[in-house]
């Protein structure tokens, strides 16, 4: 409808269903015309006009196109509701498919496409084949669209008929447009299908690159899309299909097309060249292509700031993949004051891929920068962004560990946490090569309250506890809280208490140890930690080399004939929750031999052996310990433990 045409929408008249079905079977044409614009008026707002839906279709016997447009809009709406009376205007469609006028030929087609009724279908078929083969371009592009359509509704149908063979015929077409469209409707009816519909062929290949060079963009993305499935028979085919799609680099500008398909197009085609070019062994093949991609990959950045976000994805993909592609171009992903956080998250993202020996001041610089924004979230992404670049480059670690340093003078919390997190995974990246920087960390001590930052840190002092002098006094502070803490910080502290007591094997450490195990595994509910601790327990308490300097004289044997073990896995929980932990178990005939360790708070370490048959009365149990003169205490606490 024109502009003028909005005086059809005003209306608030009541009962003018009666008046319109007046005026819809009037002798004149402008009359009906006008009926007919103020029911499609109606049904565009909301109003029940299929009451009419008789009247509308008398109306379709016209040569007038504006008015057989709006009868066929109103039978797409209506059909569905009104199945059988849609039946009615079979007969004209037929007859509109055979109109000289091809536009009337290509809208009956596409009408009765739209129509989804199984009982229409049917009488499609034979106008659809007809339009398939028809002499106008644009009446073969709506079909070829249609058969899509028809096969959505009815598979089986167009398999029958042949218009798949017939969709394939399309691709030959001397028509760009029609190229385009079979292989946009080959390609939904793939999307559809489990079987193989659509294969590109040497013999397709050809026609698809011939119909590239002249389609319109939407018809490109279609036919770059199909071509990018492809995979090329040799080297010599994947530098002749390169060769002709990089032409099409060169109207890739999103500053002059403001269309989202601009965005998308030289997407496909960076993917489909890069897909080719894992084929070419020739370096100078290579390396033409890819000079040729940078241009318009950059070009993109300049759009606004939605599509600069497809973009900037799309790259991250592809840098990837071919990082040298933009390798010199990595001023343009340098973030501006005023771009959106989404963008400068990807931004960050692509710098980090980018970032090489070459460039890596001037990254460090921009990260640098960004540490000391506003935006908290940014800032964070930023100081890892320095962590994973000295992760990756190696030559490059101590520029970025000397900006981290920097980053914690300046003293702002989050900075300062992240910072210590990062330092973290560098140290783990790069042991014992900037131990140095601990003492700057430590200074940092008391400002942290995040969970991460804390285990990080509690990690560095236990890593490197001999080479921190009050490295139990800086733990002992975490261990005030530690019922307290999360369980990250709980596990770390753990491990870290467990490292100290190895390096440090003297009494300060050994207490707070034993303070630690407790904790860990008495008053926590969480299974990880409880597990983990029993875990260091048992292996602090079998100290192999112990064993074989004891001579066999400290062995001690004792029988308990009243003792019955029905259940092992019982008796092992039950020892465990008395520090008596499980080493290993083995099969002696038909009995069961357990062999545990123990260790009292003197401390004086036991390795125990007991051995029993399942279900029947008596205990053997056998001691080796440094202080034999123990073992008459040591069976007396286990008699009472297992009668219990």
């Amino acid at each position: 409808m024109s502009g003028h045409d909005s005086k059809y929408f005003s209306t608030t008249k009541k009962g003018e269903i009666p008046e319109l079905k007046e005026e819809l079977n009037s002798q004149y044409k402008d009359k009906r015309k006008d009926a007919v614009k103020k029911v499609i008026a109606a049904m565009t707002v909301g109003k029940d006009v299929s009451s009419l839906f008789t009247d509308v279709v008398n109306c379709m016997q016209t040569e007038n196109l504006e008015l057989k447009k709006l009868v066929y809009l109103y039978l797409i709406n209506y059909a569905k509701s009104q199945p059988d009376l849609a039946i009615l205007a079979v007969n004209t469609f037929v007859k509109d498919s055979q109109d000289p006028n091809p536009l009337i030929r290509a809208l009956a087609v596409r009408t009765m496409g739209c129509i989804r009724v199984d009982k229409i279908t049917e009488y499609l078929c034979d106008p659809l084949q007809r339009c398939l083969k028809d002499d106008d371009p644009y009446v073969r592009k709506t079909a070829a669209i249609c058969v899509a359509k028809l096969y959505d509704i009815n598979a089986e149908l167009v398999e029958d008929r042949g218009f798949l063979d017939a969709l394939k015929d399309l691709i030959s077409d001397n028509n760009p447009m029609v190229v385009a469209n079979a292989v946009a409707a080959l390609a939904e009816i793939q999307d559809n299908s489990s079987k193989p519909i659509f294969e590109i062929t040497s013999h397709t290949l050809s026609k698809l690159l011939t119909a590239l060079n002249e389609c319109t963009e939407w018809g490109q993305v279609f036919i770059l899309d199909a071509l990018s499935k492809y995979k090329a028979a040799d080297a010599l085919e994947a530098e002749n299909i390169v060769e002709r799609v990089t032409p099409r680099l060169q109207h890739a500008n999103c500053a002059v097309v403001l269309s989202a398909v601009k965005a998308i197009s030289p997407y496909f085609i960076v993917q489909m060249i890069l897909q080719q070019m894992e084929l070419i062994t020739s370096p100078d093949a290579v390396r033409n292509p890819y000079k040729k991609m940078a241009p318009p990959l950059v070009t993109l950045l300049s759009a606004e700031p939605e599509i600069q976000y497809v973009a900037l994805r799309n790259i991250n993909l592809i840098v990837q993949r071919r990082p040298s592609i933009l390798a010199h171009e990595i001023k343009v992903f340098f973030c501006k004051y005023n771009d959106p956080i989404y963008v400068k998250m990807e931004k960050l993202e692509i710098m980090i891929k980018l970032a090489s020996d070459r460039n890596i001041d001037q990254v460090l610089l921009e990260f640098k920068e960004y540490a000391t924004e506003v935006d908290v979230d940014f800032v964070r992404r930023a100081v890892r962004a320095i962590g994973r670049c000295a992760i990756k480059l190696e030559r490059a670690a101590e520029r970025c560990i000397s900006v981290l340093l920097e980053l914690i003078k300046i003293k702002v919390n989050y900075v300062v946490q992240e910072a210590i997190i990062v330092i973290k995974d560098i140290f783990r990246r790069y042991p014992n090569t900037y131990e140095s920087i601990i003492a700057t960390l430590c200074e940092s001590l008391d400002t942290l309250d995040e969970p991460e930052a804390k285990a990080s840190m509690i990690w560095i002092i236990g890593e490197y506890a001999e080479r921190i002098d009050n490295a139990d006094e800086l733990l002992e502070s975490f261990l005030e809280t530690f019922p307290e803490e999360p369980a990250q910080v709980q596990l770390q502290l753990l491990t870290a208490t467990v490292k100290l007591f190895l390096k440090k094997p003297t009494e300060g450490p050994q207490q707070m140890i034993q303070v630690v195990l407790n904790n860990a595994t008495v008053e926590t509910d969480n299974p990880d930690l409880r597990d983990r601790a029993y875990i260091y327990w048992r292996l602090l308490s079998t100290d192999p080399e112990t064993w074989k300097s004891l001579p066999d004289s400290n062995e001690v044997i004792k029988d308990f004939p009243g003792i019955v073990i029905n259940s092992v896995e019982a008796t092992l929980d039950r020892l465990a929750a008395s520090n008596m932990f499980f080493i290993a178990k083995r099969k002696h005939a038909n009995q069961e031999v357990l062999y545990l360790s123990a260790k009292t708070p003197q401390p004086i370490p036991f390795l125990i052996e007991l051995t029993t048959v399942v279900g029947i009365p008596g205990l053997k149990c056998a001691i080796k310990t440094p202080s034999p003169e123990m073992a008459p205490l040591f069976f007396e606490a286990l008699e009472i433990l297992l009668k219990n």
